[in-house]
């Protein structure tokens, strides 16, 4: 009898351990972001420093766009709230202005409370130029960002980017449709 408690208590001890360990994200990158200055939806200065020792979902969107800025931001407020549910702590979320001259800090305001957003931990940046964020995102984020000069809808991609503790970034995923919210969870979990 004490055999076969023993055995059993090493076999739920193994699987426990097992189930604990460092869970790996499958096809990880790592791209160091350079650091920034940018200004808050509060008015307030932001740079790489802020994000640093937390782990972060960044997107670049801009107000007026016309097609995948809304749902790629209500695809934002889900994942912040499948984290606040999930009690998990040090999730950054961040969203870059890719038309900055329009996207003031008081017009992202409104956007963002426009989709649920928890200011807590969801900045939304602007306050640089448009050629910063052009260079930026293509250096950075290897991403397109270009805004044409007839018309107001700005080029840009629908990813959203994991981003570790140290300011790499460590994945991209479809930010615009059919977005694997499980893995995203996951791989955030894994980075803690």
């Amino acid at each position: 009898m004490k055999v076969r408690f023993s055995v059993l208590l090493l076999m739920m001890t193994a699987l426990f351990l097992a189930a604990c360990g460092q869970k790996k994200i499958e096809n990880e990158v790592t791209w160091p972001i350079k650091d920034f200055s940018a200004t808050t939806q509060d008015n307030k200065p932001y740079g790489l420093k802020d994000l640093k020792g937390k782990v972060s979902i960044t997107a670049f969107i801009f107000t007026s766009c016309a097609d995948v800025c809304p749902p790629m931001t209500s695809n934002m407020a889900k994942i912040q709230k499948k984290v606040k549910a999930e009690g998990l702590k040090d999730v950054e979320f961040v969203s870059f202005s890719v038309d900055p001259t329009v996207d003031s800090p008081e017009v992202l305001t409104q956007y963002g409370k426009q989709f649920g957003a928890d200011f807590k931990n969801w900045t939304f940046l602007t306050g640089y130029s448009q050629e910063f964020i052009e260079e930026f995102a293509g250096k950075n984020f290897k991403t397109i960002v270009k805004k044409p000069e007839e018309g107001n809808q700005v080029i840009h991609q629908i990813y959203l980017y994991l981003v570790d503790k140290d300011g790499n970034i460590k994945k991209t995923y479809n930010g615009f449709q059919n977005v694997p919210f499980d893995e995203i969870m996951n791989d955030i979990k894994a980075l803690q």
